[in-house]
């Protein structure tokens, strides 16, 4: 239930007024809140839900170790071409996560041949995102959601993930400041109950590396400053 209230919050899709002409007035005042409320991302068509992500084996036939995504994103219409998010009920561990992480990174690293037979990564023979900026070979983002239903407080969990993870995110600092994020995974954490109150536009996402929340997930992927 968790995983379709986040594709909701993250479509947040708008009721038709007009046909709810009917209905008593509190009805009417929130679907009008809805209405005025800020837009979400994507169409229902951009959501697909429990997508396996093979690191062994072929799309059809998939090997052991690879990861399963709650949810996959597509939704360049709106700046967030490819997006795949898992929600944590917070009953697992911040090494329980990592190690799911970790699978998404096996994931993101095997390769095979398109149809045109040349080898790519795995990830782009059934999704398009374009290129992030020169030079950068950066996978795709990963969104945890927390749904704080379970006995952890995400807000201890996702330090120690971090920690944890720190190999798969963090870029290399050049000269002049800048990052180099090759083969690195640009890895956010949000609250579901932030996600219902602000939508995924608002400044709600933490992206690992950073201290600060931002807006929105996903989004144009650039430098970090």
């Amino acid at each position: 239930m968790a995983v379709n209230e986040t594709v909701i919050v993250m479509l947040r899709p708008k009721p038709d007024l007009a046909r709810m002409t009917e209905d008593p007035p509190e009805v009417r005042a929130a679907a009008q809140a809805a209405v005025d409320a800020p837009a979400g991302i994507g169409t229902i068509a951009s959501y697909w839900t429990e997508v396996p992500l093979p690191a062994a084996g072929t799309w059809n036939a998939p090997g052991k170790g690879g990861a399963q995504a709650d949810i996959v994103l597509t939704a360049p219409q709106d700046k967030v071409p490819l997006l795949f998010i898992g929600v944590d009920y917070c009953h697992e561990t911040a090494e329980e996560l990592a190690d799911k992480l970790e699978k998404y990174a096996r994931f993101f690293n095997k390769t095979m041949k398109d149809a045109d037979g040349k080898t790519r990564p795995m990830w782009r023979t059934r999704w398009t995102a374009p290129a992030t900026w020169p030079g950068d070979a950066t996978h795709p983002p990963v969104l945890l959601v927390f749904n704080h239903i379970g006995e952890r407080n995400p807000n201890r969990t996702i330090p120690r993930l971090m920690e944890l993870t720190r190999h798969a995110w963090q870029g290399e600092r050049q000269k002049g400041g800048h990052h180099h994020d090759d083969g690195k995974i640009p890895i956010i954490a949000t609250g579901l109950r932030n996600l219902r109150q602000h939508g995924p536009t608002g400044p709600v996402f933490l992206r690992f590396g950073r201290d600060h929340m931002q807006p929105p997930a996903g989004g144009d992927r650039q430098p970090p400053p």
